[in-house]
């Protein structure tokens, strides 16, 4: 059986998309397109607005202005059902959100079966085959908390893809991890690259979002200063902004190859 992912040929398109807190912006006219099978990364500083940014495509916090489509659908207009967007853009959070009280297995078919009708028995084999890809197999049976914290982030990841996602979003998913479970994580999400799995992630791991994007964006202050292949952006940012913001990660030895702590 192959893995389920599902054929993520749908565009993504956020158009002047504004987001505040009370009196507080976050997000400033933020513009972006996403192609099929295109990893975008956003960088940038904390509080830039990019886990805002996510959160609004995922539809967990409504926007104030703009729009985001997926394909052709306007996923903020009112009529559109966020249920039913949900099922189409898989989201995973630093922290992995799994439910202690079911097991691996569980965890991963809980959706596929509640929320897209598939049978008991397509599902637990769609998820052992997850599982068996990314060297789990093992731990189908187990709780969460028998899981080292990168095994339980790349559970939570096989949850979202076991709903067969057209785009997944990954919010700074190694931010919890201790350092040395962190390259089993990306690892895995190289992997996924490589299928063509349409992905934007929000990260601080420098060295992974040269490695793996086919375009960096640079979020400072809620909206995009910058964006470009990763080498360029990398090597010769024309942003103030960016080059001092890569200057210190520089100096804080935050340019490896993805295995640095948050």
């Amino acid at each position: 059986m192959t893995m389920p992912v599902a054929d993520t040929g749908t565009r993504l398109g956020i158009e002047g998309v504004h987001k505040a807190f009370g009196r507080k912006p976050v997000l400033r006219g933020i513009d972006l397109t996403v192609e099929p099978h295109e990893v975008v990364c956003l960088i940038g500083a904390s509080g830039s607005g990019k886990s805002t940014l996510l959160r609004c495509v995922n539809l967990l916090e409504p926007i104030d202005a703009g729009r985001i489509t997926l394909g052709d659908l306007d996923i903020t207009a009112r009529r559109v059902k966020a249920n039913h967007v949900r099922k189409r853009i898989g989201i995973v959070f630093q922290a992995y959100n799994l439910f202690p009280h079911m097991s691996v297995l569980r965890n991963i078919t809980l959706g596929p079966v509640k929320s897209l009708g598939r049978s008991r028995a397509e599902a637990r084999d769609e998820a052992m085959d997850l599982l068996d890809r990314f060297g789990l197999a093992d731990r189908a049976r187990d709780y969460p908390d028998r899981l080292s914290g990168g095994q339980q982030q790349r559970v939570a990841i096989l949850r979202a893809l076991a709903m067969r996602p057209e785009i997944l979003l990954l919010d700074e998913i190694t931010s919890a991890l201790d350092p040395e479970l962190v390259a089993d994580v990306l690892t895995m999400i190289r992997d996924l690259a490589a299928t063509g799995m349409t992905m934007v992630i929000a990260t601080h791991e420098m060295g992974f979002a040269r490695d793996i994007a086919s375009r960096v964006c640079f979020l400072d202050a809620g909206r995009i200063l910058e964006e470009g292949l990763p080498e360029q952006i990398f090597t010769a940012p024309t942003q103030e902004r960016t080059q001092q913001f890569l200057q210190r990660v520089v100096e804080a030895g935050r340019m490896g190859g993805g295995r640095s702590g948050a």
